[in-house]
């Protein structure tokens, strides 16, 4: 066979398993999310963020920082999607663990893309670069496996079974819970976008430290339900989660649209 025809197939194999090892909350999940914040922006938020993404909506631009992952240029990039942590924290350690933070990870990057996009001389190219990136990192932190276990890689070295194939825990989480409700992101969006004003008000006045800590005890309750090689009962599984996963997505998007309005609807 063709050297330059086994590579191409060679990279084609490692494009396809890509999403199921790397991507979080998989593509519909931003998607969803994405389109959830999309239908509370203010008029002057909606204007400020065409005039930076043009005609790239917000659930489009949600899965570019995943679909960048495999250009050498945006390596820099890769712990930018996650806050993993080596014990679960009350309130009060949380809070203080993330005053003390320095790493490179979502939650010191989030803060610096905040910032960025309140400076006035940032640059175009550098402006649709971070608002890209704070797009996909609040919604990847309500992604609970992102906010997970040091030692297991978010999840990821726990190998599980689902409909007999072999995947990890994070995976399931990313994606194929999500998938196993078979919607395009509209149908999803539709099915469970219906929040109140009041409720809305209480996710987005919440801190950045409360989302992180919701998710990572969501994460806690994950973990005790499931261990290393499990073969998952999918349908008892999606009866136990759903809910839980509606949520988080639903919660992603609401306050992705409370901070886009704060930058921009003001």
């Amino acid at each position: 066979m063709n050297i330059t025809l086994v590579k191409k197939i060679f990279v084609g194999i490692a494009i396809m398993y890509m999403p199921v090892q790397t991507m979080a909350w998989g593509t519909n999940g931003h998607r969803i999310s994405g389109q959830i914040a999309d239908s509370y922006l203010t008029p002057k938020a909606r204007a400020a963020i065409k005039a930076i993404l043009g005609n790239e909506s917000i659930a489009m631009a949600s899965n570019w920082a995943d679909f960048i992952k495999s250009d050498p240029q945006y390596k820099y990039l890769s712990s930018w999607h996650y806050v993993d942590f080596d014990k679960e924290y009350n309130y009060p350690e949380m809070q203080a663990f993330l005053k003390q933070d320095t790493a490179t990870d979502a939650y010191t990057k989030l803060n610096f893309l905040i910032s960025e996009l309140k400076r006035k001389n940032i640059t175009k190219s550098n402006k649709v670069l971070a608002l890209r990136m704070l797009i996909h990192i609040v919604e990847d932190i309500h992604q609970p496996m992102h906010t997970a276990h040091t030692a297991d890689k978010g999840g990821n070295d726990i190998k599980v079974t689902w409909f007999n194939n072999p995947t990890n825990l994070h995976s399931i989480w990313d994606s194929q819970l999500i998938d196993f409700q078979q919607l395009s992101y509209t149908e999803y969006v539709s099915w469970i976008n219906h929040t109140t004003t009041a409720q809305r008000l209480q996710w987005q006045k919440a801190p950045i430290s409360q989302w992180l800590f919701e998710s990572s005890q969501i994460a806690g309750k994950i973990y005790a339900g499931t261990k290393d090689g499990d073969k998952i009962n999918v349908y008892k599984y999606n009866f136990d989660y759903i809910d839980t996963l509606n949520n988080q997505l639903l919660k992603g998007g609401v306050r992705l649209a409370g901070l886009l309005n704060q930058l921009f609807g003001a």
